[in-house]
Parts: structure tokens; sequence; C-alpha cells
């Protein structure tokens, strides 16, 4: 771990932690290590905490729960949870007062003595996230000496192993808008997968969001930039950056196509002929045949070149070929589930937004029946109702936004004179056996709800269990 001033400060300083979910559990650990004084604070009571509260008092936590969890907020330094906003009214009057406001993953970077390369999208992040740590990890086989940590937003807090981490490591964090709102710590080497509306429900604006996604790279004057050249903001973004970028695109076939996006310094990776090629500035070089990856979808192929982009130079071909040849994806990505009466069931729970749930129906040869809806993140669906009509063989709807969505399908169906079975049922469960009861042998049966999990599940691994367990259950 690297030494630090501020985290020898905390020693008998009170500190609050705001939000007791699955990162802050963790960093209490380590507060309370380092000899701070720690208040837990969390919107949810002592009962739905359960085990949790007990637990934490047990260690010396003083708690504050339930609705005024907010109130006298007067620690010195405040770490919030991600999923609240750092302009609440609450945070904004405690550092008028002169308290820190930070986060867990702004303390980790801080801390981390390790090379950190972070992944930021609207779409692909945790693919492309996983995809960069097997790239190093196989990499890293041939010496036994650097090791190679994979957390952030997947779920698995990197704070609790700093202090085993060296300069000759990596981490490889993915990170959300809502870990990048307010961060002022960079990796030193980011991607951007793709930037489309997405959490506007939390954001005030499109303009805040992109703001957000900036923030992988704007604290580190050096950070090498990885771009994706087909999407017009993180082109933007890339191309105002003042940073050395490697642009990838699926639709180039060479580094001159790129033509004057590609300045002194930055570097290309391209499609041509089924093989991902790699322009370095003066040489080009094969990185991989993508008949080797096994994950369907051209949006696949994409994770692959933002994550042979993100390493470029620490990895070599042949690292990237071994992953490829044994890397099957993500849970509840595509995920197969099982063949019941000759129908074949697809878990993509993780479709949160309109242009996943596109790219999932891309990906499929035949046109499934589509589960949709969900959470509503108020973006449109304009873009889901075309890919629907288009890619879709009926398409059963649930959860809060199905009455959105069926007024976004019917206003293309209206205008397009396109034919698509719509059923809705606002129960998942049922939503399920609907999807059934439509399919006859030889159809797929997709869940991919274009929308987040909030309004029946706590997150879309729960929902895209669930729909396991139901389809199990056949």
């Amino acid at each position: 771990m690297q030494d630090s001033g501020f985290v020898e400060s905390l020693r008998g300083k009170r500190v609050a932690v705001v939000g007791l979910g699955i990162s802050n559990l963790p960093l209490i650990d380590f507060l309370l290590a380092h000899g701070a004084r720690v208040t837990g604070r969390d919107k949810k009571t002592r009962d739905a905490l359960g085990a949790t509260a007990i637990a934490l008092e047990q260690k010396g936590v003083r708690l504050c729960l339930g609705e005024g969890y907010l109130e006298a907020l007067d620690e010195s330094v405040i770490f919030r949870s991600p999923g609240l906003r750092p302009d609440l009214p609450q945070f904004c009057e405690a550092m008028q007062k002169g308290a820190i406001l930070t986060s867990e993953m702004e303390l980790f970077l801080d801390l981390t003595p390790a090379t950190v390369l972070g992944i930021t999208g609207s779409d692909g992040k945790t693919t492309t996230t996983t995809l960069t740590g097997l790239f190093l990890t196989e990499e890293c086989k041939k010496t036994a000496r650097k090791r190679v940590y994979v957390g952030g937003n997947l779920g698995h807090p990197l704070l609790p192993a700093v202090e085993e981490m060296t300069e000759e490591d990596y981490a490889v964090i993915e990170l959300s808008s809502f870990q990048l709102q307010a961060l002022k710590r960079s990796p030193v080497r980011a991607a951007i997968t793709n930037v489309t509306p997405n959490h506007l429900n939390w954001h005030t604006d499109m303009e805040e969001y992109i703001k957000a996604k900036a923030n992988i790279y704007l604290h580190a004057p050096n950070t090498a930039l990885v771009a994706n050249a087909e999407n017009a903001i993180t082109r933007e973004l890339a191309q105002a950056s003042g940073r050395p970028v490697t642009y990838f695109s699926s639709k180039k076939d060479t580094y001159q196509a790129f033509g004057s996006l590609l300045r002194d310094g930055d570097r290309a990776v391209y499609l041509r002929k089924g093989k991902i090629l790699l322009w370095d500035g003066e040489t080009e070089r094969e990185m991989l045949d993508t008949s080797l990856i096994l994950l369907p979808g051209m949006h696949n192929v994409e994770n692959y070149m933002t994550a042979i982009a993100l390493t470029d130079g620490l990895v070599s071909a042949e690292s990237i070929r071994a992953v490829a040849e044994r890397f099957r994806g993500v849970p509840h990505r595509l995920e197969p589930v099982r063949t019941v009466d000759g129908v074949l069931y697809y878990n993509s729970s993780i479709d949160s937004s309109p242009t996943r749930t596109a790219a999932a129906l891309s990906a499929l040869r035949e046109r499934p029946i589509v589960i949709c809806g969900g959470c509503d993140k108020k973006i449109p669906f304009d873009s889901l109702a075309e890919a629907l009509c288009k890619r879709a063989k009926a398409v059963v709807l649930t959860g809060a936004t199905a009455t959105a969505i069926r007024q976004a399908l019917d206003a293309y169906r209206e205008k397009t004179g396109a034919e698509l079975p719509i059923y809705t049922d606002p129960d998942f469960t049922r939503a399920v056996m609907l999807a059934r009861s439509v399919a006859k042998p030889g159809d797929t049966v997709l869940l991919s709800p274009a929308c987040t999990s909030f309004d029946a599940f706590k997150n879309f691994e729960e929902r895209g269990d669930t729909f396991k367990q139901i389809v199990q259950s056949f």
C-alpha cells in the first residue's frame, strides 16, 4: 500500500459511512483497522439490516438508521455509497462546515500502488473488465511475479486487498457512472466502451451522465484512453481529451479508415476479414481471429477489441488467444439456461438498457420471444421498439415500464405497419409462464429486460437467478 497521510489522519477521527452495502462493509472494517471511530448510516431500518446491524455494533460501529439516517451529519469524513448523489443537501451542508466527502473507490485509487486499468460505458463494461483481467492473468502466468485483481462495480471491492498490492500488480476495475460521479482520481489506463442514454432517473440530464463518464480519465494527466470510434459521444470525448487515444472500430478495416481521427501518438484496433488487428503507429499486428471467440454477437467482438486496446503492450497475442478459446461469458449475459419442450431459454438479465437488448437480439440468429420491462430509468424506448419489431417473434411485457414500452411499440407499429404480437403481465413469474405458453418447439425465449430490476428485485443477478429458477421448474 502506498503511504497515505490521509489514512493516518483517520486515527481517532469520527467518520461516517453512508450506505451499508456490498462495497461499504469492507470499507468499515478497513477504517476500524486504522483507528477511525465509525458511524454507519443507512435508510434501512434495524429490522431490515438484521444480522448486519448486530455485527457492526459488535465491532464498535455507531448506527444511525431509518428515515432520519442523514440527520446530524457532523462527522469529519463522509464516505458515500455510489447510489447516493454527492449533492444531497445534507452532504453539501456538512462540506460547508469542513467535512470531506469521498468514497470507497476514491480511497482505493489513492492507496493502491498497482497499475490500475479502468473500464466504463453504458454497455459492455462487465465483459470487457472480465476479459481484461483474464488477458493479464494469462500473461502473468509466464512470470509468476505479478498478480491481477479484478473488481469495482463487478461487486468485488478491492480495498480489503490494497495493503498486499505492489507496484508490479494490476488492478482492473469496472466503474459505473455512480462511482465516477465526483471522483477525483483516475486510472493510468481507461476505456469507455460506449455512451448512450442511461440512468437518467438518477443523473440530472444526459450532460451530467457524460461528464461522470469523463471522470475516468480527467484526473490523471497521462491516462492512456481507449475509445469507441463508432460512438459519437466517446469519439468527441477522446478528441477533446488531450491524451493519447487508442480507438477501436468493428466497422473499419484499416488504420487509414480512421482518417483525421488519428493524431500523432494515437493507435487503432479494427476488424478485417474476421481478424482483429492493432496498429501501433508504425506497424500492424494480428491480435485475434474472431472465429475463436465463443461469445455470440458483434458486441462481444467489440468487447474483445476494447480489452485488446486497453492491454496493448502488456499482453501477447498468444495470451489473448488462450483466453478466447475457453472463455464462455459472464453469468446473466446471453446465458443459455436449458431447453424445455423444444424451446431454448436464455437469461440476459444484465440487459438494463435498450441498446443492450438490441445487441442481444442482433447476436441471436433466430427471432426470439422477448421478456421486457422493469424499473423506469427515464430513457426513451423508441429504439427498443424498433429493435423488437425488427428482430423479435413476440414480446412479453412486465414490470413498471410495461405501459411505456407498449406505447413505444404501438407508435412504431402504427408508423411502419410492423406486426409484433404483444403480451403483458405485471408479475414477473407469470410473465415467464406466459412466454412459455406462447412458445412453440424450435422457438427461443430471451429474458432481456432493457430496464433495471429495482421495481421487483434488488439487482439484475437476483432477477436472472429468479428467471433461471422458474425455467428449471418447468
